[in-house]
């Protein structure tokens, strides 16, 4: 991260483990406007209550919600110049998306690298770390895991920061 706030930090846990709220307090810390980029797709109930429940946590907390599930890349392209402080959760989720809709994953990677790349102010990406668990049993699962750790290393390599939130403590991997 530059002096003035600016940079990239891609946050990384297991599930539930407090990298969501470790990301949002990063945001809170550069100040300015906030925009929160929501990448989950609402496919069934369950999905739906726990969007409207963080919906809910962030309301009256200054963050402006873009709820974007595909074209991440052309949304952080458009919103930097404009904002400074941008927050992706999460892009485990993002490639899930890419998954199921059997879009050219290297593609939309490369795409998500380059809009990554060019941000002038601060960026913040949340993803799962999936690769401590057993091999998965299922292809599309075993394929999921490969696609998310690529993107994982891909997005790392560009960041100014990694950080790996464990049981709530974050851990620098890179930076600082």
């Amino acid at each position: 991260m530059t002096q003035d706030g600016a940079g990239v930090t891609l946050v990384l846990g297991g599930a539930r483990s407090g990298k969501s709220r470790y990301a949002e307090a990063l945001c809170r810390e550069a100040g300015g406007e906030r925009v929160y980029v929501a990448t989950a797709e609402v496919r069934d109930e369950e999905m739906r209550e726990r969007v409207a429940r963080h919906k809910a946590e962030r309301a009256g907390d200054g963050w402006r919600t873009i709820e974007e599930a595909m074209d991440l890349s052309a949304v952080l392209i458009r919103e930097a110049a404009a904002h400074r402080v941008l927050l992706v959760d999460c892009l485990t989720l993002w490639l899930t998306n890419h998954l199921l809709a059997g879009s050219s994953i290297e593609k939309e990677i490369d795409a998500l690298v380059e809009a990554v790349s060019v941000q002038p102010g601060r960026l913040v990406l949340v993803a799962n770390e999936v690769g401590f668990g057993i091999v998965p049993e299922n292809r599309l699962a075993r394929q999921f895991r490969d696609h998310a750790g690529r993107l994982n290393q891909r997005i790392a390599a560009s960041a100014d920061e990694v950080t790996l939130v464990v049981a709530g403590l974050p851990v620098t991997v890179k930076g600082r």
